[in-house]
């Protein structure tokens, strides 16, 4: 083994919260020396696509890179691809990696998301069970399409309902089964929750909810789905979307303050020093949930919390708390949210779903707006955006009436003295 890898910061996980790290630091100034240490063997890229337009083949993988391969080099990022980092002493300041290299760092960020959570019951690991959540995962889906009739969706979050968009458009026969007496549960509400039900179940797919699965039946390769009243779904293939169990196993290892993900604060430090986390895996006071601890899994969330660690590594008075939005593609569906409604008071529908173009509008008990969900109304978004930022208070039946644009309840700036 030679000479240890040593760099002034070192970025583990190469998604789009790693790359963004390292962007932001350039971009802020900093002349130290930056890694990208990536458990894949490709360059970051955009995860989002992988569910909608790659999976469809609409995008080819090439489109898909955060950057180009010029630009790391440009920027003297080295990209160490294809290595697994296992474990971390903040006391030497070193990250080992499962082939037994070592790299030291001077400051580490940690940012590598979660793992897809497997499915629980007998024949889980058989061929043909897929996750969506890299590419590798996708790939491995679509090379056996071509002999794929009936598929069977496990999980109604935002993946599950993109996969089967797409998977019902290229003609299969999709089953989506969701546990939870409605799909979107944890993050929408059930006005919204019952229109993407009808809209995929007018799309051909065969929903359920209220569903339990007992195993995954097969020789040598998944051919259906037992249900928990015993019905067995026929499926060639499953796809499991059931949410991630945060990768952070060698922080917990290490002593660092972990519950639901690793604990970080407004700066995004971990408790071990010189040590960051940022994205999917970090657990943080969150302004629009009421300061409780959460993790947020968005790309919008990673960017936010890599920007403040960049600015905090070049000495840059920094604090996270940027709005959190999100987005999904079904069919002709563009859905965009902003903010957290759990636990909202109320749910205030404008427009009429049956046109394809609504907003939901969540209101605490106070009346304040905490979250839109906005189905083909960017106009709705872009303005509801600011009522969220601002806590601004409406009349609830006004607010329902589509006439009146969001815009008339955003404040006017006071005049300067």
């Amino acid at each position: 083994m030679g000479k240890d890898l040593a760099f002034d910061v070192v970025i583990v996980g190469g998604g789009h919260g790693g790359a963004q790290a390292a962007i932001a630091l350039r971009g802020a100034g900093y002349e130290g020396s930056v890694a990208i240490v990536g458990r894949e063997n490709e360059m970051p890229y955009e995860r989002p696509p992988l569910s909608k337009e790659y999976l469809a083949q609409e995008r080819p993988f090439d489109r898909l890179y955060i950057r180009p391969a010029q630009y790391w080099q440009d920027k003297q990022v080295d990209l160490l691809l294809g290595r697994t980092v296992t474990a971390v002493d903040p006391a030497t300041h070193t990250v080992t990696c499962a082939d037994g290299e070592t790299i030291v760092y001077g400051q580490l960020i940690w940012a590598t998301g979660g793992d897809p959570r497997a499915l629980p019951v007998p024949g889980g690991d058989l061929p043909g069970v897929h996750a969506v959540r890299d590419r590798e995962d996708v790939d491995a889906i679509m090379a056996e399409l071509g002999e794929v009739e009936n598929v069977v969706i496990i999980g109604g979050g935002y993946i599950g309902l993109e996969a089967a968009a797409v998977l019902a458009k290229l003609g299969k026969h999709v089953t989506l089964l969701e546990a939870l007496p409605r799909v979107l549960a944890r993050v929408a509400g059930e006005d919204l929750s019952a229109f993407y039900q009808a809209d995929h179940r007018a799309h051909g797919v065969d929903l359920r909810v209220d569903q339990q699965v007992d195993s995954l039946e097969g020789e040598g390769r998944v051919s259906g789905v037992r249900l928990g009243d015993g019905t067995v779904l026929p499926a060639q293939m499953v796809i499991v979307g059931i949410g991630i169990i945060p990768c952070i196993e060698p922080l917990v290892s290490a002593g660092a303050a972990c519950g639901n993900g690793v604990t970080v604060d407004g700066q995004c430090r971990t408790s071990l020093p010189n040590i960051f986390a940022i994205g999917d895996c970090a657990a943080h006071a969150n302004r629009f949930a009421g300061g409780a601890v959460i993790r947020l899994e968005s790309v919008q969330n990673a960017n936010d919390m890599a920007t403040v660690v960049a600015k905090t590594i070049c000495g840059e008075a920094a604090e996270y708390g940027a709005t959190p939005w999100f987005w999904s593609n079904q069919y002709d569906l563009k859905l965009q949210t902003v903010g957290l409604s759990t636990g909202h008071a109320r749910a205030v529908t404008r427009g009429d779903p049956v046109n394809r173009k609504f907003s939901v509008v969540y209101l605490d008990a106070a009346s304040r707006v905490v979250a839109l969900d906005c189905v083909n109304n960017a106009r709705d978004y872009s303005h509801g955006r600011r009522l969220v930022e601002l806590g601004v208070v409406v009349d609830p039946v006004k607010i329902a009436d589509a006439e009146h644009q969001l815009k008339e309840w955003i404040p006017t700036p006071a005049p300067a003295a």
